[in-house]
């Protein structure tokens, strides 16, 4: 499991992200996506921990936390959600119709 990290500053660097965190406990890996087109950090970051009692630890004494002048979210990551390609509505024509009164 990870811990996410949100509402970080556009700043951060996975040096300074690992050494916040490991204050807490061993830090396995951190990921800070970027956007695609510009490069530039998303604002938020994922942190792998060595245990679920570190990762605890850290969610307790961050969440809320201010750090480079933001407040930080910090929570368990949820799993990656498998989006379509496409997205919902896969069972064909979604239009109007559906009973009720039809326009003359």
């Amino acid at each position: 499991m990870s811990v996410y990290v949100g509402n970080l500053s556009y700043n951060v660097t996975e040096d300074a992200l690992t050494a916040v965190f490991a204050e807490y406990g061993s830090v396995k890996r951190v990921q800070i996506p970027t956007d695609r087109e510009t490069g530039r950090v998303r604002g938020f970051a994922f942190v792998e921990m060595s245990s679920d009692a570190e990762e605890t630890a850290a969610i307790e004494a961050l969440d809320g936390a201010e750090w480079m002048g933001r407040d930080l979210k910090v929570n368990k990551a949820k799993p990656k959600e498998n989006k379509g390609s496409f997205g919902g509505n896969r069972g064909g024509y979604s239009g109007g119709g559906g009973g009720g009164r039809g326009r003359y």
